[in-house]
């Protein structure tokens, strides 16, 4: 009899055992996967608005979904509820703070994405999608929302005057950012810089930084570049300063080629200054005295129009500016004949 059913009903062991790993693979599968699918991430800025997607996912139809929450729990860790759905009392929106901002796209508790508008900084933090289920009790997803705030760049240069000490020459900031910014110096100066950040209280970071040297009057008009990087900004912002340094007059006097002789005409020195602010006055005088009456001063121009012993003297050239003042001068010696051959120059 066992011979007879054997022959009518064999097994086939390899085939079995196939469909039962698929079987088991299928099960688990179904264990592990999550009931309540949302995004793990989400960025978005402020004004703007962000759709935060829930949905069920029972495989096997076993589950009765009671009602949906969604909690939401800010940086410093209090939850708090900002939108309900129930089937049959409708929807609820309990917090405050997201009042007329928060709706339910689709009226399901199968599919509870909910839209926020015109969000804030304080908006960042963890979202809850939360059900209450049959038989399996609470069934939730979380989906983190990173709030991104666009820097506002500004930078600056500082006045100074040359000296011996470092001193800030040029400051640069980016405001009210998140994530912080970076600030880097491009200067060919030879200067340093410090950084300091301050964070805001809705979680934005204000970064600024100072670049220092010690000044000279080389540096009057030369460049620093201010460089901003930081997430949110397609490319770096960037920003050149002209460095403005001042300082006391440097004076120097051109025109005498030692060939003054009696009766020579109009011999002429010119008094040049390089200075910041610019010089508000020259004054030419002479060691020997007032300056002689064949001598015609126009501005920094001192014209002799008839050489003779008077001019054999030193003469003196001033130049002011808003920080003071400095002077050269020049010793001119009269000959007696003029000097045919080459002249020596200082």
């Amino acid at each position: 009899m066992a011979r007879d059913y054997a022959a009518r009903c064999p097994v086939y062991p390899v085939r079995n055992a196939w469909l039962v790993a698929v079987a088991v693979l299928l099960a688990a599968q179904e264990i592990g996967a999550p009931k309540v699918q949302v995004a793990e991430e989400l960025e978005a800025y402020p004004t703007e608005s962000v759709e935060l997607s829930c949905q069920f996912n029972d495989g096997g139809g076993l589950t009765k979904l009671t009602q949906v929450s969604w909690i939401w729990e800010p940086s410093d860790g209090h939850r708090d509820n900002i939108a309900v759905y129930h089937p049959v009392y409708g929807q609820s929106f309990p917090n405050v703070a997201f009042k007329d901002r928060v709706v339910f796209l689709h009226n399901s508790l199968e599919n509870p994405s909910i839209r926020i508008s015109n969000l804030r900084m304080s908006d960042a933090g963890r979202y809850t999608c939360e059900y209450a289920t049959y038989p399996t009790g609470n069934e939730q997803g979380t989906t983190t929302l990173i709030m991104l705030s666009k820097p506002k760049n500004s930078a600056n240069g500082v006045t100074v005057q040359a000296g011996t000490k470092s001193v800030v020459v040029a400051r640069c900031e980016a405001a009210d950012a998140k994530p912080a910014a970076t600030i880097e110096w491009l200067a060919p100066v030879g200067g340093n810089h410090s950084t300091s950040t301050t964070s805001g209280p809705d979680g934005t970071v204000t970064v600024r930084s100072e670049y220092r040297l010690v000044p000279t009057p080389a540096d009057n008009g030369r460049e620093v570049i201010c460089r901003v990087n930081q997430k949110t900004q397609k490319q770096p912002w960037v920003y050149p300063i002209k460095l403005s340094v001042e300082y006391l007059p440097s004076v120097s006097i051109e025109g005498y080629d030692h060939n003054w002789y009696v009766g020579r005409s109009d011999a002429t020195l010119v008094c040049l200054a390089n200075a910041n602010p610019e010089p508000t006055t020259i004054t030419w005088t002479a060691a020997s005295g007032p300056l002689p009456e064949t001598v015609v001063v126009e501005g920094n121009k001192l014209t002799v129009r008839k050489v003779d012993d008077a001019v054999n003297t030193t003469f003196i050239c001033e130049v002011k500016n808003r920080l003071g003042s400095s002077r050269h001068q020049i010793t001119t010696v009269v000959i007696a004949e003029q000097n045919t051959g080459r002249t020596c120059r200082e």
